[in-house]
């Protein structure tokens, strides 16, 4: 059986899932089979596996880094949410239920032995497993429901735990000195060491708090790791990629959905030097862009009525009227057709007008499509051309089923190994339901090369695509800064030590 390590937080967003990622990294350098393990992960971002189950798109990183293919095991509950009360509870990579949180909670118990089927069956086929947490395992007013998040899972695993500070949002010592004094005694003992997390600056000017902040915990800090840029997918919407960048020589704007989904479908573009990807969700800051990509979302239609009531469907509108090239994906894709209908109510109930841009319509089945794809673009006129015959990989998650009169992909589904199309173009307009379908160097330099000819821009004016060799090398940057600035021999102790 394997040993285990868990990766705790003061707070949401307080890095766990990077350090998490990195110590994956670390531990596979170091010759030990590992895989990443998180047994509740709420999030949009998630992932389709080789099986066509669904998973959390951080664990699917982590994986990554510790250089494994990913599984349901590593994440085997994800809720997704689809309202500020409600989610779609997906279990062992396949949909639960939709539950409100009273809901959930009253059942969340009943969960607990697939989440340790899930660990023990990872633990069998591992040397070391690192588990991370959510949230805060201070929430004193959810503590009773915590079963296999945060403490729950560190006993279930008798996983020793290191607990992970913000110190970019100030406040570090009273996070880490509170979140700890919440714990309940034997709580407390199962923290072994305590890291500050994004510190800028001199470190020695922190020093003297560190040694104050040990002697209160009676716990060590093991690590203070530096604010590192890092290209590497971020867990959900709290990515601060969102935040509104200025345009560089080729200008992307992504139109920042209020449900949007699998943003890191525009990673590999986002790695492209010159290349600036704008998440636009106003009027305001549409801008001039050389491509509008309506992204994936978890509730096409209500996110639809707000794009119209925004008045970014009228900005894509007229962008697209006078040649500006537009691409949707998955929920996108749905909203740029003629019609939308919703007979069972799954996502908004009855039938909404689409944009109108592509020649297709959409209707939302009670059945959900969850696959793994290889493609191909056809043949495309327009703006898209240089794509055409250009291969892709990807998976596909919706719940509609579309009709188009002018398909624009082929495509394999390695899942159920049929082959289809999908996906339509109208002119400078095209879109299809490929999550991932821009990850590939062929597609990602097609695309950017037809922005930049349109533009008048000389492609050499841009940096090189190399998608997977970026992925790989900020993995190991990630690596390399967590064993220059943690105590790599005190979290080996920690690991060979575990709890008693």
């Amino acid at each position: 059986m394997a040993r285990s390590i868990m990766i705790q937080g003061t707070m949401s967003n307080a890095g766990k899932s990077l350090i998490a990622s990195g110590l994956c990294r670390v531990f596979k350098q170091d010759g030990y089979r590992v895989a990443p393990f998180k047994a509740q992960n709420m999030a949009l971002n998630s992932f389709i596996t080789k099986e066509g189950l669904e998973m959390g798109r951080a664990q699917v990183v982590q994986a990554e880094a510790a250089g494994v293919e990913p599984s349901v095991l590593m994440n085997p509950i994800l809720l997704k949410p689809t309202s500020d009360m409600g989610s779609q509870v997906i279990v062992n990579g396949e949909v639960f239920a939709q539950l409100n949180a009273r809901e959930y909670f009253a059942i969340k118990k009943t969960l607990m032995p697939e989440v340790m089927k899930a660990y023990n069956t990872l633990s069998e086929q591992n040397d070391v497993i690192v588990i991370e947490g959510a949230g805060s395992p201070a929430e004193i007013n959810l503590k009773d429901a915590d079963v296999f998040v945060n403490m729950g899972m560190a006993k279930a695993a008798k996983s020793p735990v290191l607990l992970v500070g913000d110190i970019d949002r100030g406040g570090v010592f009273a996070q880490l000195y509170g979140t700890v004094a919440l714990l309940d005694p034997d709580e407390r003992a199962m923290v072994k060491g305590v890291i500050i997390n994004k510190f800028r600056g001199d470190e020695s000017i922190l020093t003297p708090g560190v040694k104050q902040l040990e002697d209160l915990l009676g716990i060590p800090v093991v690590g203070v790791v530096p604010y590192v840029h890092l290209d590497i997918d971020d867990e959900d919407s709290l990515s601060e990629r969102l935040e509104n960048k200025a345009a560089a020589l080729i200008d992307i704007a992504v139109i920042r959905l209020p449900r949007l989904s699998n943003f890191t479908d525009f990673r590999s573009l986002e790695a492209i030097d010159g290349v600036s990807v704008r998440y636009v969700d106003s009027t305001r800051a549409f801008g001039s862009p050389d491509l509008v990509i309506l992204p994936g979302t978890k509730n096409t239609m209500a996110d639809l009525l707000w794009l119209r009531q925004s008045g970014l469907e009228a900005k894509v509108l007229r962008f697209a009227d006078t040649g500006g090239a537009v691409f949707g994906i998955c929920g996108g894709y749905q909203m740029l057709g003629r019609t939308l209908s919703d007979p069972h109510g799954v996502e908004h109930g009855g039938s909404l007008r689409g944009m109108g841009l592509l020649p297709v319509d959409t209707v939302f089945t009670e059945q959900k499509t969850r696959t793994r794809v290889n493609g191909r673009f056809q043949t495309l006129p327009g703006a898209f051309s240089t794509l055409s015959g250009a291969a892709f990989s990807g998976y596909e998650i919706h719940m509609g089923a579309t009709v188009s009169d002018s398909p624009a992909v082929e495509i394999t589904d390695t899942v159920q190994n049929i082959s289809r199309t999908d996906g339509a173009c109208s002119g400078n307009v095209c879109g299809c339901y490929v999550h991932g379908v821009f990850d590939g160097d062929a597609v990602a330099g097609a695309l950017i090369r037809a922005l930049a000819e349109r533009k008048g821009i000389d492609p050499k004016l841009l940096g090189a695509v190399s998608g997977e060799a970026h992925k790989q090398a900020q993995y190991d940057l990630l690596a390399k800064t967590l064993k220059e600035h943690m105590d790599m021999t005190a979290i080996y102790r920690i690991l060979r030590e575990g709890v008693q």
